[in-house]
């Protein structure tokens, strides 16, 4: 009895067209074939699919059609005679495509995959931008607008540095290999290629846009989410938005980083709001109602009577929740007797009647003062001689 066989090489069953295969029409230019493969050896690629067998297959089946389809000599005879054209023409030798370049090209030294030549694919680079939020904002969560400088993959020549037309030749001094063998002595060294600087390729016909580089730097306009209860030193990741990489490289994150403008009233300590409240003496001493202001609108607050000026009122649940989850937080009040200013006479002779009022009651009107006056006679009379 035949043994099953779960993944036998492609050549046992029937071949899919290599147009088909890349997902491009027939009359694909070079570039776009490149773009194709690209995408699908990065989809694909062993090293992103570990024990994936089907991945591998297909990863291999891409490589052959665009091994085929980017060498003009075999894609005019698969275009006229289909895979069998295209076996002949391997077994006369007509060669010219190396799938080693394309494959460095795409993943450098991303998998480990380009030893051949040591820099090829770079990931962009990661951006940081700093965005001021009031407080509001923060506590509530909102969706702004940021605009930034990043460096864009060249649209006129699809980042590879040549001018339309184009195309980048292999280096004439490494051969492509990006590394050059000196030797000296009886020592044989291996260095960076001078001329291509490790790329593996030179660059004949610059591109007019870029200059060769690959990249422009362009202004980009995103917009943010704020989730609600974000605070000074939170950090919000929006991936793919940084760099773009070098020769195709996958680009970088950009990070948004948080920053709360000092509020006018409130203070914030995690979950928690402060705030200060100013009251009268009449107030502080008779107690009664005022409105203290709160993120979410006006709320009553009792002052009972003899409240002294420190004295700290919570208002549960009128703070902040927080952005990882957890309870809301409390609102703290501290109110502060206010001293009155600029009296008339008639006020400031209330007051000096008050005040001798005051003094006939003794010690009962006035705890702290006395505990207070007492405590300094004491102090002075424990270092009298």
């Amino acid at each position: 009895m035949p043994r099953a066989n779960a993944l036998h090489p492609l050549p046992f069953m029937s071949k899919r067209d290599y147009y088909e295969v890349l997902g491009v029409a027939r009359s694909a230019s070079d570039a776009e074939l490149k773009r194709a493969y690209r995408r699908l050896a990065m989809k694909y690629h062993p090293d992103r699919n570990p024990g994936d067998a089907t991945a591998e297959a297909q990863f291999k089946e891409a490589k052959e059609a665009y091994e085929v389809l980017s060498n003009s000599t075999k894609r005019a005879n698969y275009d006229q005679f289909g895979h069998a054209g295209v076996e002949a023409g391997m077994g006369a030798g007509g060669g010219g495509f190396n799938p080693g370049d394309i494959f460095g090209d795409i993943f450098g030294d991303i998998f480990g995959g380009g030893a051949r030549r040591r820099s090829q694919v770079f990931r962009g680079a990661d951006l940081r931008y700093e965005l001021a939020l009031d407080l509001e904002q923060a506590v509530a969560g909102d969706e702004v607008s940021i605009r930034i400088p990043v460096l864009q993959t060249c649209e006129t020549c699809d980042g590879n540095g040549a001018a339309p037309g184009s195309e980048p030749k292999v280096c004439p001094t490494c051969r492509g290999q990006g590394q050059v063998r000196m030797q000296q002595g009886f020592f044989s060294i291996q260095q960076t290629c001078p001329h291509c600087r490790g790329n593996g390729k030179i660059i004949t016909d610059l591109c007019g846009t870029c200059h060769g580089a690959g990249r422009v730097e362009e202004q980009r306009t995103l917009s943010v989410k704020i989730p609600a209860g974000v605070d000074s030193g939170d950090r919000i990741r929006l991936a793919g938005q940084g760099e773009a990489g070098e020769h195709g490289g996958p680009p970088g994150d950009l990070y948004v980083e948080v920053r709360v403008r000092p509020h006018r009233i409130f203070t914030r300590d995690g979950a928690d709001l402060a705030c200060e409240v100013p009251i009268s003496f009449a107030t502080a001493a008779l107690g009664g109602t005022i409105d203290v202001p709160t993120l979410s609108g006006k709320v009553a607050l009792t002052v009972p009577p003899e409240t002294q000026s420190g004295k700290v009122f919570r208002l549960r649940g009128k703070g902040v929740k927080p952005v990882r989850g957890g309870a809301t937080g409390d609102l703290m009040c501290r109110v502060e007797v206010e001293t009155p200013v600029k009296l008339t006479a008639e006020q400031k002779e209330l007051l000096d009647r008050f005040e001798e009022s005051l003094k006939a009651g003794g010690d009962r009107h006035s705890p702290r003062s006395n505990s207070w006056l007492d405590g300094v006679k004491r102090f002075f009379e424990s270092i009298r001689p």
